[in-house]
């Protein structure tokens, strides 16, 4: 998998949450996927649960780009990490931190790991 491909797993992610349906973007996470939210305390295990994070994230209109990455690939396991910012349909902007862990489950790329964390600073 190219650098590039790589890439690609964030704008279809992205282009999931431009849909508004949370269950378009749990759909990108692989049934046992880990999320840890950038605005939520809450680990989510599963669709459901991540479902329900973005019914709330969804709704404020997030457009994210990525400002940073840090691609590297093993196998079947590929890991985006670094920095991408969030703007929102009231005109707010959030930084975070960020790690997607991909898995090949044999017919596409899921996410089974999702760090997002607001800089510090």
């Amino acid at each position: 998998m190219s650098q590039k491909e790589i890439m690609a797993l964030f704008d279809e992610w992205n282009g999931a949450l431009q849909t508004g349906d949370p269950e378009n973007v749990a759909q990108c996470y692989e049934t046992n996927g880990i999320l840890l939210p950038t605005v939520s305390n809450k680990v989510r295990h599963n669709h459901e649960e991540i479902a329900d994070y973005f019914v709330h994230f969804c709704a404020k209109g997030p457009h994210g780009k990525i400002d940073e990455a840090n691609i590297r690939t093993f196998g079947d396991i590929a890991i985006n990490s670094g920095v991408y910012t969030f703007t929102f349909k009231d005109g707010t902007a959030v930084q975070a931190r960020y790690t997607f862990v991909y898995r090949w489950n044999g017919q596409q790329w899921k996410i089974v790991e999702h760090h997002s964390s607001q800089m510090p600073e």
